[in-house]
């Protein structure tokens, strides 16, 4: 295909698709684009709970890769889901999607995969790297995160010291919170996100969003708010997901992701990440790469959270690169 490079690929439809029985009543969407005989790479979608988007399939060579997209549990049009006050969250973990994803792999006959994705997407990547590194052939991330509960801290606490005015409004949302640690303030919003007043959900939902697009506000971005502007079932099945996670540390021990990245030794890693993303700011980014050996860290002087174009292009090579790998 004649590509200039740098630029996205045009967009694609799947040639495949289906859902997945991961048991416990959970049906998991995927779907499979580009070549049936290219390298297998595999997109991890962010959120918690945003649902992969048809955008990720153009940093794909169609011709050299085979790229799988799923939704994981609870999203997107996985079921089922998240906005339904029915839907039990005791069986959406991040344990358990790292399973999913293996599933997803036996299902699909794939021996090892690169793997994609960026923010929550990387902390669900480097969690399946480190159980299972000999099913990843290479790994690229923008906008690291791990979701230490440092990091946790930062985004619904620490960036309050530059939000003031839109932190006051999120703590506002549950008052009986006042005065308690971050994570007993995200787990006073899981707990609304689990009322059987509908009400309540969608003001909790209104507050999560707002907060979340206040610190993105000062990134430029094309279209509708990232958070707010979301139709309203995309919104609650999000908050719903993403406090639950976040107030759970996602299960995961306090640093273990660094702590383990000697575990990803000979996997090939390209870490993007913005110099100003206030959302995870790039000490995180930096510590990984100290501690993974095949790691290479890229800084956009002038990024955000949201990334931009040097961003992109900075994956796409990357991802061009590793096509012929």
């Amino acid at each position: 295909m004649d590509h200039e490079p740098g630029e996205k690929y045009p967009p694609i439809e799947p040639y495949d698709h289906g859902m997945l029985d991961v048991g416990e009543g959970n049906l998991v969407y995927w779907e499979v684009c580009g070549n049936p005989d290219g390298k297998p790479a595999l997109v991890v979608h962010g959120g918690p709970g945003s649902g992969c988007g048809a955008w990720a399939r153009q940093y794909f060579d169609p011709d050299r890769y085979r790229v799988v997209l799923f939704d994981q549990r609870g999203c997107g049009r996985s079921t089922p889901h998240a906005s339904d006050p029915a839907a039990d969250m005791r069986y959406n973990t991040t344990g358990r999607l790292i399973a999913d994803m293996e599933r997803l792999r036996v299902r699909l006959g794939i021996d090892a995969w690169l793997l994609y994705g960026g923010s929550w997407g990387s902390t669900l990547i480097l969690a399946y790297a480190e159980e299972h590194p000999d099913r990843v052939s290479e790994i690229v991330v923008p906008a690291v995160t791990t979701t230490r509960r440092s990091e946790i801290d930062w985004l619904y606490r620490g960036a309050g010291q530059i939000f003031p005015e839109a932190w006051d409004l999120f703590r506002a949302g549950v008052p009986e919170a006042e005065g308690r640690p971050t994570p007993d303030v995200l787990a006073a919003y899981a707990r609304r996100m689990e009322s059987p007043d509908a009400e309540v959900r969608a003001r909790a939902t209104a507050d999560w969003c707002a907060w979340e697009d206040a610190v993105l506000s000062h990134e430029t971005y094309a279209g509708p708010p990232p958070y707010s502007g979301r139709p309203g079932r995309a919104q609650q099945a999000l908050v719903r997901i993403c406090s639950h996670y976040f107030s759970n540390g996602a299960w995961l021990e306090e640093g273990q992701l660094i702590r383990n990245a000697g575990r990803l030794a000979g996997i090939p890693g390209v870490l993007v990440h913005g110099r100003l993303d206030l959302g995870g700011p790039l000490v995180t980014a930096w510590e990984l790469a100290k501690a993974w050996p095949d790691a290479e860290l890229t800084v956009i002087d002038g990024a955000g959270h949201l990334g931009g174009a040097a961003t992109s292009r900075a994956v796409l090579e990357a991802l061009d690169r590793f096509a012929s790998r």
